[in-house]
Formats: C-alpha cells, structure tokens, sequence
C-alpha cells in the first residue's frame, strides 16, 4: 500500500472512532440540562440524582471526544498537507471559529459545572450546563461547515496564480444550502443517540430494581428517564426521518453519483426503484454484476425529487459526464460495496431505537413499569444500534464523495474550478513507511482507549443512581445553617 492508500485508511480510523463519541456528547448535553432544570424548578430529589448520573457519563464521554479529536485534526497538516495547502484559506476559518466561538465555552463552562455544584448560585449554575449544551451545538454546526464545504463549495474562487482556493463570502460558507441540510439530520441523529441511550440505561435498571424489590426506585427514578429517553427518541426519529429526505433529494441535485451509487444503479431509469437487497459482485465497482432481489418500485426517484415516476441517472452515465467535464482517465465512481451497504445500514440500525420506543409506548402504556427479563437485554442491546447508524451514515456521506476530497458543483463555472481530487491531497513529504508507523501507533492508542472509555462506561452505568443526593447548592447549605464557603472541588 502506497502512502495515500495509508493515509486514507489512518483518517478514516481515526474520523470514525471519534465520532462515535460526538453524537452522545451533542445529544446528552441537553438532555442533562433539562434534567437539572427539572429539579430546579421541582426540586425533586429524583432529577438532582439522574443529572449527577448522566452527568458523570457525559463527562466521561466528552473526555475521549476531545482526545480523539485532537488527533484528527493534527492530520490536516501531516498527511494531508497538500490538501490544507489548497484549502487552507476557506476550510480553516469555520474550524477556528469552531475552536474559538464554540469549543472554549464549553469547555470553560463545563469547568464551572463540574466544579461549582456547591459554589454557584442553582440558576447560575444552571446556565453553566445549557451553555455547554448551546456551546456544543454550535461547535457541530462549525465542523459540518467545513465538511459541508467540501462537500458542495461555495463562496470560493480559484486564485490561478497562487493555485489555491480563496475565500470569499464566509456568509456563503456558513450557510451552505448542504450545511443547512446536513445540520438538522446530524442533531437529530445525535438526540437520537442520546435518547437511547437513557432510555436503554433506565430500562435495564427498572427491570433490575423490581427483580430486587425496589419499585421505588423503579417507578419513581428510571421509569421517567426511560419515558424522557422514549419522548426524545421518537421526536428525533422524525426529524431523522423528515431531514434525511430532505438531504437525500439536495444530494441528488449536488452529487447524483454518490446516490446512484448507493443504489447501485448502473443505468439511468425512469421510476427507479430502490433495491433493499442486491446480490452480486458489488467489490468489481461494476453494478453491472448486481442483480436486486427485494425492491420497493419508485422510491428511488422519489427519493430524488419527490415523484415515483422521474428519470434517476445511472453511474455509468454520470462517469461519461464527469470525464466531459473533468477529464478522462480518473474513475469517478465511488466504492459501491461501501456505498451500497453503508447508505442501508445507516437505516436499517435504525430500527434499534424504534424497537425499543415501541416497546416502552405498547408494554408500559397507563403508568406500568415492566420487569421482564426479555425488556432489559432490550434496552442494552439498543444502545449501540443509534452510535452505529450515526457512523456508517458519516461513511456514507465521506466514501460516496471519492474520489473527491473538495466535491465540485454540477456547474463547474459557478465555483471557478474549486474541486480537488483526494490523490492530489496527500503530502508528497510522507512516505508510506512513516504513514505505516503513526497507523499502528494511533490504531493501538484508540484501542487502549476504547477498552478505557468502555469500562468506565460500564462502571459508572451499572453503579445505578445514587440512594440519595442531598441538595449541595449554596442557598440550600445557608438554609441549612451551614457556615463558611466549601473549597472549590471535582463534584463527583
């Protein structure tokens, strides 16, 4: 394997192992939020204790996250230097504003969160939280600004002299139609993920506090996480849902090849239909070989623009287009096995979440609470299934722009030639031996941190809620007829 190759297998570890903690760090934040306004404005003792819970693992969350982070982008200007040459101008503004405007106030006010439990005035502290989950937010909206760049640029032009793209509207930039498009199916990916995942907890624990006797305990703490963790979870699958067909017809007016190739639809048809099940030789790249088995007529078409009876261009038709409009000798077809399976996937685990919505809507309909053996493993083996659609979704979305790293318009005129093929990317400095090396090296790193991350996770999760959680803020302790201030210290 030569360096791009390498380098191309070390950014794609890298990019989805780290998202697998961002869509739980976006949605959980607030979540956490509005379980502490919950006690705020209740002051019930139940929702102090499932903030301190969730809390704890959002922390633990967010810890690896930046770590991960941290690591993927520092390729930009290893790897990938050539790219960030090219790029540098317009990519590297919305990752500063991300840094600047966004990372350094959650990250400031996640400090006075953690530390100011019984510092802080309740409401203030309060406020700490929902700027971390606002803070968090805007930090995906950012990054998807860059991405979404890439994707469809705009606000750009190619300065012939310096041979680099130049930016200029940053407006433009931050309000990318593909941006504006992406940013909602994100959030509500992410909410989704976050829904679960309480709901999958609070399951598991509602059964287990009834096994042990408890009914407390499992009505009165883990059956309203689990009914908050349902409610999110059926919003955000809608606006999954409603933003997904949204983004999917804007992608076949901006990348009709990386759609065609998620159908694998070798040649353009009218009515197209999408293939739930194709067999065949999907690895030659020559959906030629396909043959579909089980398949829904017209949803393809109307998933490209509304109707079940419109013409849908096929990939063979668009590689002519493309070698037209720039240049022969460069397949501009995608991996259609990863794009194939990828675009399924990320809907068919899906069905996880919605498994267990229903399950908690049908079986604990009337105030029950269940303990059913069948419903825990239900609620554990959810959890993972948002994380995993929400990465094969980001492969689908990466893997189906190849072999563009910088996507170009449909009309090449618009955006004076800003396109960049992701051969042309790579450093010409790094040869594969020194990309073989830092492969290894990041690859054994993610793993010891994974089994790090995971058993914390599981430490923490099965602790369960705290027995109780006396009240620690200031106006509590002085109606308590506490003296003196408490030395600042880590909450948990």
């Amino acid at each position: 394997m030569d360096a791009l190759d390498l380098a191309r297998w070390q950014f794609g570890i890298t990019t989805v192992y780290h998202f697998i903690f961002v869509p739980l760090t976006i949605g959980l934040s607030p979540l956490v939020a509005l379980m502490q306004t919950f006690w705020v404005r209740t002051g019930s003792s139940t929702w102090l204790r499932l903030t301190k819970f969730f809390g704890k693992l959002l922390l633990i969350n967010f810890a690896i996250g930046v770590a991960t982070g941290i690591v993927q982008e520092f390729q930009f200007g290893m790897n990938w230097s050539e790219y960030s040459r090219f790029v540098g101008d317009v990519f590297g503004a919305p990752l500063a504003m991300e840094a600047l405007a966004a990372f350094f106030i959650e990250s400031t006010f996640l400090g006075l969160w953690i530390f100011g439990w019984d510092r802080l005035p309740k409401k203030v502290h309060l406020a700490c939280i929902w700027l971390v989950a606002i803070a968090t937010n805007l930090s995906a909206y950012f990054i998807l600004a860059a991405n979404s760049w890439m994707q469809h640029p705009v606000g750009t032009i190619f300065n012939e002299e310096t041979g680099r793209a130049e930016m200029v509207d940053i407006g433009a930039v931050l309000t990318n139609s593909t941006l504006l498009s992406a940013f909602p199916h994100t959030i509500a990916a992410a909410f989704l993920t976050a829904g679960t995942f309480v709901a999958g907890i609070a399951a598991w624990w509602m059964v287990r506090s009834l096994r042990k006797g408890d009914e407390t305990n499992a009505r009165g703490v883990y059956r309203p996480a689990l009914v908050l963790g349902t409610v999110v979870m059926l919003i955000s699958g809608l606006g999954v849902a409603i933003s997904g067909d949204s983004q999917a017809k804007l992608m076949y007016d901006q990348q009709p090849m990386k759609m065609s190739s998620a159908e694998a639809l070798c040649v353009g048809e009218n009515g197209a239909q999408f293939s739930v099940l194709t067999i065949g030789d999907l690895s030659s790249n020559d959906c030629g070989d396909t043959t579909a088995i089980i398949a829904i007529p017209g949803l393809t078409s109307f998933l490209a623009d509304g109707s079940f009876d419109s013409y849908v261009p096929g990939v063979e038709e668009l590689q002519d287009r493309s070698e037209q409009l720039y240049g022969e000798g460069v397949d501009y077809r995608p991996n259609l096995f990863i794009t194939y399976w990828s675009f399924r996937l990320m809907i068919g685990l899906g069905l996880g979440s919605a498994a267990l919505a229903a399950a908690v809507l049908w079986f604990m309909r009337k105030g029950r609470v269940i303990e059913k053996g069948w419903f825990a493993r239900l609620g554990v083996l959810a959890i993972p299934t948002p994380f995993l659609a929400a990465s094969f979704g980001w492969i689908f979305t990466e893997m189906g722009r190849q072999p563009w790293v910088v996507a170009p318009n449909p009309n090449p005129n618009g955006v004076d030639g800003v396109w960049m093929l992701t051969a042309r990317g790579v450093s010409t400095s790094v040869s594969g031996g020194m990309v073989w090396t830092s492969l290894i090296v990041f690859t054994l790193l993610y793993g010891v941190l994974a089994v790090v991350w995971f058993r914390l996770m599981k430490r923490y999760a099965v602790q369960g809620v705290a027995e109780t959680e006396v009240d620690p803020s200031p106006e509590a302790r002085a109606a308590a007829g506490a003296e003196g201030d408490k030395p600042l210290s880590f909450a948990y």
